[in-house]
């Protein structure tokens, strides 16, 4: 069994996502009694059920949290940062006019 994708498991509500979150503590459960009575042929699929396990938290917390992202968010966030951009050649071609007056007066 391969591990299982981030965007597959974000395509499931909560109730679906704990249930897969039960059932890979479950196996990881196994896995390790396996490995500590010496049956475990796959040491290999330790490591991916723990990791599933980490994404499975990591999706609920971002559910919890409210994080999104998307396209149109890091569309938003360009033209934000292209505003600044401007506004700080604005500032320093004040301080240049200002040095400029300095030396005529």
């Amino acid at each position: 069994m391969a591990t299982t994708a981030a965007t597959e498991l974000r395509h499931l509500d909560s109730d679906s996502l704990e249930e897969k979150l039960r059932e890979f503590k479950e196996e990881l459960f196994n896995l390790r009694f396996q490995a500590a009575t010496g049956q475990l042929e796959s040491h290999g699929r330790l490591r991916h059920v723990r990791r599933d396990i980490a994404r499975i938290y990591t999706i609920m917390r971002e559910r919890e949290l409210g994080i999104i992202t998307s396209d149109a968010d890091e569309t938003n966030d360009d033209s934000d940062n292209d505003s600044n951009d401007d506004s700080n050649d604005d500032s320093n071609d004040e301080s240049n006019d200002d040095s400029n007056d300095e030396g005529a007066a």
